[in-house]
């Protein structure tokens, strides 16, 4: 998505007078950033706008990914959820598209040194230990394409359920790489080759990961919340390119 051009409005998952929770589309950063001077929509400032009141970002959300993300409405109620998510409390279910057929549900526990980006994070400490990053995964659905990708003229996929249970940056990502699934559309830690033959044959060059549902206690009323981010539209055109059974993505829909 050319995000230059965005016409908006966001969509609106839940509202009330304490939190909203939008729909975020892959490609819009959340807020301005020192590293993204030349950009014109975030959904920080989309997001006041289109509802007329300061809003406050308590977690985030990738550039590329898709999905559920909570705001506060003010700072008391931004400081109750912010409590939540260092106490690991908020449940995060995302969908991601890896390469290869990954069979079977497990936790993965494997520590990742943090990502120093070289201008924004010039000053940090460069030799700091690896934190602890812990990901629970399962599969949805596994599938082989006609699609070639090197030397084989087809390529499986799997369709995954990704839980985050820590929140490290890119966490997600650096997981199913690591496992050597990496998620398709993924440019830094992913397989280009694998990449250009997916988006080749069905015109979507996204990152394949999207935050499906979030799973929370109200910070105000106590009600618990269970809120979901139908996939995005250009996930439901691969079930009309028949590049997956309806049936697979229908539940996310």
């Amino acid at each position: 998505m050319d995000m230059h051009d965005y016409p908006g409005p966001l969509t609106i998952l839940y509202r009330d007078e304490s939190i909203v929770v939008i729909d975020k589309p892959a490609g819009l950063l959340v807020h301005r950033t020192a590293l993204a001077r030349r950009e014109k929509w975030f959904a920080m400032q989309m997001l006041r706008d289109q509802i007329g009141l300061h809003v406050f970002p308590v977690h985030r959300l990738d550039r590329p990914t898709s999905g559920a993300m909570i705001f506060a409405l003010n700072a008391e109620v931004a400081r109750l959820l912010s409590v939540q998510f260092e106490q690991h409390s908020i449940e995060k279910s995302y969908i991601a598209l890896v390469r290869g057929w990954l069979n079977h549900a497990a936790v993965l526990n494997y520590a990742l040194k943090e990502e120093l980006d070289k201008i924004a994070d010039k000053k940090a400490n460069q030799d700091k230990q690896a934190q602890e990053a812990v990901t629970q995964y399962s599969p949805i659905a596994l599938f082989e394409l006609p699609i070639a990708a090197g030397r084989y003229q087809t390529a499986r996929y799997s369709l995954l359920k990704l839980q985050p249970k820590t929140g490290r940056k890119h966490q997600l990502r650096r997981h199913m790489a690591h496992l050597r699934h990496p998620i398709i559309g993924d440019t830094t830690h992913g397989d280009g080759k694998q990449n250009r033959a997916f988006a080749g044959a069905t015109e979507v060059s996204r990152l394949m990961l999207h935050a499906h549902s979030l799973d929370f206690t109200h910070p105000v009323t106590q009600q618990h919340m269970a809120l979901c981010a139908p996939l995005p539209s250009d996930w439901q055109g691969l079930c009309g390119q028949d590049i997956w059974p309806c049936s697979t993505i229908s539940p996310f829909i």
